[in-house]
Parts: structure tokens; sequence; C-alpha cells
């Protein structure tokens, strides 16, 4: 009877074994991000470096199921759904664009279910839309175009010409340049999302009297800008975001962007030690040099596991605290989130060089130290 009685309380504590000692239970994270279309390298960059991260991490417990959004909104929302309903994942990550975050993120919170952004910083999800369950592991969408706004100040451009597309995260990019830059721009125009003809604007920019234009027009529309804007022979400088003038998107410009300033909040050359190994691990496995959303996505895998280190994502509380804490080894440094969860951190300006084939980004100061969103202010959480 003792002999029973004691095998069944080693099995009983067998069966209970995963859930101690922290998270040793499954944990599913569904990752929607753009894998096909135009704005495809974005995504493919935020999911390599994801997964490159989640090797490293050999946690056999992690398992990441990959869909693909094709940057429509309602595929991101339908996938979402899914991956909740269907797959029963924790967290949801990937989304680079800002007008599908706004689709997905509010419904994912709502639910109980994580959210970490590798790249989309909409304000609404900054400000009195924050949520507990929602975390940004990249930036606000208005933080490197306030940063350019503060730089061209300083460097006394007094007649800039802005444009972006019109999406959630163009608005944001120029009223966070316009914050910063404390100026009446000579012109403010919107594109459409996904335009590849720009003689119109481009037209307009010459006939403006701008003594500089700033852009915010990633991915395709970035290249298909830079192009024209080179072959019409305007000589106005340009600036912008490194969305606009990552690794991927200079190797298809070529020497147009040479000469170009961009702000971020990492580069390739980044002299931190993470970030070094960073770099050579993805280009070792990738055979690329990784952009920012890559750095990015790194970061928001290191974050996740650093929590799941910690906590069952079941124990909501305590997920939370530990995904708030992030106590992870970041490619920018020290890191850390405001009250609103997302970053407080340096912005840097970035000169486009010519490099190896191609040419490269090179990191040649900072344009604003610590910087918080102004959008944490409404935030309720503390």
């Amino acid at each position: 009877m003792k002999r029973s009685i004691l095998s069944a309380a080693i099995a009983a504590l067998i069966a209970a074994a995963p859930t101690l000692g922290g998270a040793a239970a499954e944990v599913k994270i569904g990752m929607i991000t753009t894998l096909s279309g135009g704005g495809s390298h974005l995504g493919i960059d935020a999911r390599d470096a994801f997964m490159l991260a989640v090797e490293e991490a050999g946690n056999p417990e992690v398992v990441v199921i990959e869909k693909d959004d094709a940057q429509k909104p309602d595929v991101a929302k339908s996938l979402a759904d899914e991956l909740i309903q269907k797959d029963k994942v924790d967290i949801l990550t990937g989304i680079i664009w800002s007008n599908l975050a706004m689709a997905v993120v509010p419904g994912t919170v709502r639910q109980g279910v994580f959210y970490v952004s590798v790249n989309a910083g909409p304000s609404q999800l900054a400000g009195a839309g924050c949520h507990e369950n929602y975390f940004n592991a990249a930036y606000q969408n208005d933080n490197l175009h306030e940063a350019m706004g503060a730089y061209m100040k300083e460097q006394g451009f007094e007649k800039p010409f802005i444009l972006a597309p019109n999406y959630p995260a163009g608005k944001d990019s120029l009223t966070g340049f316009k914050r910063l830059y404390e100026g009446e721009p000579v012109a403010e125009i919107y594109t459409q999302l996904g335009q590849t003809d720009y003689a119109a604007e481009i037209a307009q920019i010459r006939a403006s009297g701008a003594d500089s234009v700033f852009f915010f027009l990633p991915g395709g529309m970035g290249i298909s800008f830079m192009k024209q804007y080179a072959g019409a022979g305007v000589d106005i400088p340009v600036f912008g975001p490194a969305f606009s003038f990552d690794e991927i998107i200079l190797g298809a410009v070529g020497d147009a962007a040479i000469g170009v300033k961009n702000t971020a909040e990492w580069s390739h050359d980044l002299d931190n030690a993470k970030s070094k190994a960073f770099v050579e691990a993805f280009r070792a496995k990738y055979d690329r040099t990784p952009t920012i959303y890559a750095a990015q996505a790194y970061d928001a895998a290191n974050l996740i596991l650093s929590a799941i280190d910690k906590a069952d994502p079941s124990d909501k509380d305590a997920f939370r605290a530990a995904l708030k804490a992030a106590e992870f080894d970041s490619v920018r440094g020290a890191f850390k989130f405001g009250n609103n969860n997302h970053p407080i951190q340096d912005i840097y300006v970035r000169e486009v060089v010519a490099g190896e084939g191609k040419p490269t980004n090179k990191l040649i100061g900072v344009a604003v130290s610590q910087r918080q969103d102004v959008y944490a202010a409404e935030c309720p959480l503390q």
C-alpha cells in the first residue's frame, strides 16, 4: 500500500514537472508578417532574424507558426483570428505595416493574447489606446522622423519639402518631423500607399524653392522615388528615416543614394558586442547584411524568450511583468520600456557611403538621446 501511494505521488510530480520553475510547457508564437509582394523584403528580414534568435536560444518548447499577410489588413486580421482561435497561440508578433497593426492588435490584446511588435508603432497604440498586453520592441512611429527634424533644424535647413504615403505611419512620420523641426515646410504632401510613379511629386519639388527634401517611403516606394529623383537630375539634398535607406533598398537604388543622411535606432556598424555578434551570425546564415527590421525582430524575439525563461504566458501577470522588465541583451545596448510599453532610446544619424559592391550606411552621430514618444503622456499605464 505504501509503495503504491509513493509510486502515485512520484508519477504526479513527474506529470506536474513541465509547469514547475517557469515555462516548460509549449509556448506558441504566431508570426504574421509580409512575405510576398512589394514590401516582402521587410517581412523576410524580420522573420529571418526572429527565427535566428529562436534557433540560438535552443528552447524546444517554443513553437513559431509563420503566416504571410501579403500586406493586406483583412488577410492579417483573418490570420490573427485563426492563430488565436484555432492554434491557441500565446503571443502574436511580426506585423510590419501600421494599417495592418491597427487591424490586428486591438482585438488581439483584448482577448488576453500578448502582442510584441517588431516594427509598426502607430500613435493610436502608444497613447490613449495603449494596452498592458501590447509591447513594441522597435519604436513609436514618430521617433525616427522626429530625430531627422531635429537634425535638419540643427544643420540650418529652412525650407524642407516633406512627403509620405497616406496611411497611419505616413501621417505619424510627417507629424513627428514637424514636431522637432519646429518650423513650417514649404510643402507637405501625401502619396498613395504602394505608389511607384513619382514624376508629379518630383516636379513639385523642383518648382517649390525647397532647400531640402524629407521623405518617408518604405520598401519599393523608396526605391522607385530615389531612382526617379536621381534620374530627374534634381540637386536638392535628400533626408529620410532608415526605412527608406535600408541595406536592401540601397542595393536596388545604387550610387544615387550616396550622401543621403537617415535616422535609425540601430546601425549594422554600432559598436557593441551583442550587435557585432548578431550582424556576424545573420551574415553567416543568410549571406546579407541585416536591416533595422532584422535588428528589431531579433530584439523582439530575445525579449519574448527572456520572458518565457521567467514565466509561462498562461500566467498573464507574471509574463507581462517579465516582458516589461526587458532583461535581455539588446543589439541596441541598454534597453528599457516607457510607461506605454514603447522603447526609450537613442536615435542615430547615418550617412549612405560607398561600400563593397553597393552603398551602405555609416553611423555618424546621435540625433536625439533617450527619446520617449510624446503619446506616453496619454497612456494610463504606469
